[in-house]
């Protein structure tokens, strides 16, 4: 084993999701330590045993306390904590879930107070107190803390009624907010997002989008011969949900317009995926008799690409109370493989704006189940060649994971467009490379 260069600088990373979990907030840290490694960072991360989306600590992580893991010839350092994952997440049992991993993460987190210090602490949020471990941290060892901000996860509480304790609202709002006085840099993915954030602090914040690998997800010519893999017809026009099915995404919708479009025989719809409302929707489907649904596991790796582009149709379903709270992460894969992405949002907020402005999809009003139905109707009978070049063009100009990364980390103090006041927007326009 080859040991890391000593001149190399050093990485901490905090935070509850990471690879080998293929959707979510685990995906993005995973493709931003694969990076900083490859790029002759030294990286240490403490997080826990892969569990989501399933919710279920996946093989072979099953029946493990702690484990160490030394990959990358030792330039990667992974300490997995156990916690306590519900199968069915509800409020306070998400609470419980979030608790026992930081407690379990202090205890990482003091044996490394006994080892080189780290450069930069990156804390990943959601769960948002994970900062105050990197604040206990920096006080014995300094370095730099990044609290970057992956979704609003107290507003998303509070607005999907997940709890109902207004006091217990104020608590954590303003151990949020001691949090982000405190760290050195913040930092979230959207811009709708940052001004959310803004509003809570007295203190500049940098934007940090969601990135993807536009070299292994791309777009393949003539894709329409994929379809037999996962046995459709070339003449099929499938429309395709994958990720998380859960509370902010509204899926029910996808039912509600299959029934609708039962007679049309060339739209199929199709559900990939898994969370915790995934066997109502099976059940749901064999009720009503939904022969057009066809229910899917997370793909593989080696086969996700293929699978993407197998897709005539991207559904990317939110709900009105999650306008601005979250950024979908399944757009930037969307994007990249030159797909037809058909977003609900409404008008003003983040998502609506850059599908609109740079013309790489099709927006329509959340929760409304007519005008779903008109559109996906629509994007099937449609040419949407321009679409779909537009969203290719602006995944490799814009979302470019090793751009994305690398503008953070050199211009990490720099304020290159000072509006609107109070956030820090680095600029997507200019190759730092």
């Amino acid at each position: 084993m080859n040991k890391p260069n000593a001149s190399s600088k050093k990485i901490l990373i905090i935070g509850i999701n990471f690879s080998p979990e293929l959707t979510g907030i685990g995906k993005y840290t995973g493709d931003m330590v694969e990076w900083f490694v490859d790029n002759d960072y030294e990286c240490t991360v403490i997080t826990s045993f892969p569990y989501y989306p399933f919710w279920k600590v996946q093989p072979p992580y099953t029946n493990k306390f702690y484990k160490r893991e030394v990959l990358k010839d030792g330039k990667l350092t992974v300490y997995r904590c156990p916690l306590y994952v519900p199968e069915k997440p509800g409020g306070l049992k998400r609470l419980i879930h979030e608790a026992t991993f930081f407690l379990s993460a202090y205890f990482v987190l003091i044996s490394l107070l006994f080892k080189s210090k780290n450069d930069y602490i990156f804390c990943i949020a959601p769960p948002f107190h994970l900062g105050f471990l990197g604040l206990f941290y920096r006080f014995f060892k300094r370095g730099e803390i990044i609290y970057h901000i992956q979704d609003l996860q107290i507003e998303a509480a509070r607005d999907l009624n997940m709890l109902k304790s207004k006091r217990a609202f104020k608590i954590l709002f303003a151990m949020e907010k001691f949090i982000m006085h405190k760290v050195d840099f913040v930092s979230s993915i959207s811009k709708g997002m940052l001004k959310k954030i803004s509003v809570k602090t007295n203190r500049e914040i940098t934007f940090f989008p969601n990135w993807v690998d536009t070299d292994t997800c791309y777009p393949i010519a003539n894709s329409a011969e994929l379809k037999s893999m996962w046995n459709f017809d070339a003449d099929d026009k499938v429309v395709l949900y994958s990720g998380s099915i859960g509370e902010k995404q509204g899926i029910e919708a996808i039912l509600d317009v299959a029934e609708q479009l039962k007679q049309v025989s060339f739209i199929k719809f199709v559900i990939c995926g898994t969370g915790p409302h995934k066997d109502k929707l099976i059940q749901r489907a064999k009720q009503q008799q939904l022969d057009n649904v066809s229910f899917f596991p997370l793909q593989e790796r080696h086969l996700f690409n293929s699978f993407l582009n197998m897709a005539d149709v991207h559904l990317v379903l939110q709900k009105k109370s999650a306008a601005d709270l979250v950024m979908p992460s399944k757009l930037t894969t969307i994007l990249a493989v030159g797909g037809l992405a058909l977003v609900t949002a409404e008008q003003g907020t983040t998502l609506y704006e850059v599908i609109k402005d740079n013309n790489m999809g099709v927006v329509i009003p959340p929760e409304d189940i007519d005008q779903l139905k008109a559109a996906i109707f629509n994007c099937c009978t449609s040419d949407n060649a321009e679409i779909k070049l537009n969203a290719r063009n602006y995944a490799e100009n814009h979302l470019n994971i090793s751009k994305v990364i690398r503008r953070m980390m050199s211009n990490m103090q720099k304020t290159v467009y000072p509006e609107p006041k109070g956030i820090k927007y680095l600029r997507l326009d200019r190759d730092a490379d």
